[in-house]
């Protein structure tokens, strides 16, 4: 009897080992898949004398390379994309540029304003010229979180909450 109790925690053990493993290495995976094409340097803090910056779609490049830059940013880039979907806030004007501009800016707010985070591929720009319209606002310094992945680090924790719970309850049941 009490081989089988030790058995059930050895195999949730071993399922918690390899689920965050195969989640490290998709992450990791889908990290490496993207490429990364910066023509700005590398480094810094673009801001405007008047303090704040918005990054936004430039006008007359190729609809091709601003639509992968914008599934880019609404998917992996983890921009909160929601106000540009139908009935949200920034849905009007419903053109490719207004809905790649909310997202770049978005993006580029929760990765420090730094330069590289307004690239794109070159299908974005800096302004000092604030891009909000009616009810849609976009974000300025300061009013977005980071986006530094912490869905790991919750997953994670729950897993060994979980972990934990059953060892108790097998505990209990004694």
């Amino acid at each position: 009897m009490r081989n089988e109790v030790l058995v059930l925690p050895c195999l949730l053990l071993l399922h918690c080992y390899v689920v965050l493993t195969m989640e490290t290495i998709t992450q990791e995976k889908a990290e490496a898949a993207i490429p990364v094409t910066t023509l700005s340097p590398p480094e810094g803090n673009t801001t405007f004398l008047a303090g704040t910056s918005w990054c936004v779609a430039l006008p007359g490049v190729s609809q091709i390379d601003l639509q992968n830059a914008l599934d880019w940013a609404c998917g992996l880039g983890m921009a909160d994309c929601n106000p540009i979907q139908r009935g949200g806030a920034c849905f009007d004007p419903d053109t490719l540029v207004s809905h790649a501009s909310y997202a770049f800016n978005n993006y580029y707010q929760q990765n420090g304003n730094s330069d590289i985070a307004c690239n794109f591929g070159g299908t974005a720009t800096l302004t000092n010229i604030d891009p909000s319209h009616g009810k849609c606002n976009f974000a300025s310094p300061g009013s977005v979180g980071s986006s530094a992945p912490s869905s790991l680090k919750c997953k994670t924790s729950f897993i060994w909450v979980k972990f934990a719970g059953i060892l108790l309850l097998l505990y209990l049941r004694r």
